[in-house]
């Protein structure tokens, strides 16, 4: 079931247990190592979410996410490189304004992903709204602030964190993590309005048989779809 956004005001101190300590260690190895496969190729990327924050749980998946466009060839291979299997591969466009992406799954809660097509700064400013970390901040343990689907904020302490609402402190909370209040305030009314109505359908989603890449995918659904190319005119 999805986290729903709270209303709570109140600062809550929350004090990590040695099992939470070891599952976000685990968690955290498993991302530099996904990581490192890219860096070695010269692509650099960010983990995101959670793992970033450090207030993880069983459930957490590993994002990692390449902020500048690269060749998916040159992405895959440095993970077939490294071992990593490649089990789903899928083309994804939320709606007809955003970016389009690549999604390459290397399990169930693994996955890496790029854009196709340039992002606008309020796109690339989600991954820092829910907490974003390079390779090096994981290697030096570093933890970050950022918002959870709950729009609770998440700033990292020696023994936890410590969570509140950013309702009413949207301005604040885009100065901590360095974003624009637009930026807080899209994210704001996404995650309620998703509350209450529920998560809509993707605009695009197209997963990719073994014999196509991204490019060529993309290149076929924009002949086709009038709102695609005028996204992908804009890059």
């Amino acid at each position: 079931m999805a986290k729903k956004p709270l209303l709570r005001a109140e600062r809550v101190e929350v004090i990590y247990s040695q099992m939470h300590w070891k599952l976000l260690a685990d968690l955290r190895r498993k991302a530099i190592g996904l990581m490192e496969a890219l860096e070695r190729f010269s692509i650099p990327c960010i983990v995101h979410g959670s793992i970033a924050r450090g207030d993880v749980s069983p459930k957490s998946d590993i994002d990692v996410f390449i902020p500048e466009m690269y060749s998916s060839f040159t992405i895959e291979n440095a993970l077939r490189f490294s071992g990593f299997p490649i089990i789903r591969r899928v083309l994804v466009q939320a709606t007809p304004f955003y970016a389009v992406k690549g999604y390459i799954e290397v399990d169930e809660r693994t996955c890496v992903s790029f854009p196709l097509s340039k992002m606008r700064t309020v796109e690339r400013e989600f991954y820092r709204f829910g907490g974003e970390a390079t390779l090096e901040m994981l290697r030096r343990n570093v933890r970050v602030p950022g918002v959870d689907k709950r729009l609770m904020l998440i700033e990292p302490t020696e023994s936890g964190h410590i969570e509140s609402s950013i309702l009413g402190q949207e301005e604040r909370v885009a100065k901590l993590l360095g974003i624009s209040v637009e930026t807080v305030f899209n994210r704001v009314h996404t995650l309620i309005r998703r509350d209450s109505v529920g998560r809509t359908g993707l605009f695009i989603e197209r997963n990719l048989s073994p014999d196509e890449t991204f490019e060529m995918v993309l290149k076929w659904l924009a002949d086709k779809n009038p709102a695609l190319r005028r996204r992908l005119r804009e890059s």
